[in-house]
């Protein structure tokens, strides 16, 4: 699995620059690794909509040290083409999941809420209207307001 830094070289070849005006964007597509270290981290940033999220992030072009003003997505086309060999869509990460029963197990909250339970919330921001505010006197008494 290709590390950050060998993106980064892999940017500086192409458009010059140094391995420090690459780096963030290529940690941020990997970042997903800390919670799944092998190759489904990619799932997360590694198809078109996390590219787009990466310009989002940072910017829709980049300033290298050179000088020279490059598209972020560049970047990360580049960084997901490596890893992936193609840049697929989201879609196509997605639709790999095989479903398994609790990934489809809502809670049923509106026959809850339907048959009475959640008629509490009603009620008792209904009180909070009627109830008049009450305010202590300088005497220490409460009166109504």
């Amino acid at each position: 699995m290709a590390n950050p830094y060998h993106h980064s070289l892999s940017s500086v070849k192409k458009w010059g620059g140094c391995v420090e005006d690459y780096i963030k964007i290529h940690d941020w597509f990997d970042a997903s690794k800390a919670y799944f270290a092998d190759f489904r981290h990619r799932a997360l940033r590694h198809h078109a909509q996390g590219i787009y999220e990466c310009e989002h992030e940072f910017g829709n072009t980049i300033t290298l040290s050179n000088g020279r003003v490059i598209p972020t997505r560049w970047v990360g086309e580049q960084h997901v083409r490596e890893d992936c060999g193609f840049i697929p869509s989201l879609q196509d990460w997605l639709i790999q999941i095989q479903p398994t029963p609790w990934m489809n197990r809502p809670q049923r909250i509106e026959r809850e809420l339907e048959n009475g339970n959640g008629n509490e919330l009603e009620r008792s921001s209904s009180r909070q209207e009627e109830e008049p505010q009450k305010q202590t006197t300088e005497s220490g008494t409460l009166q109504a307001v």
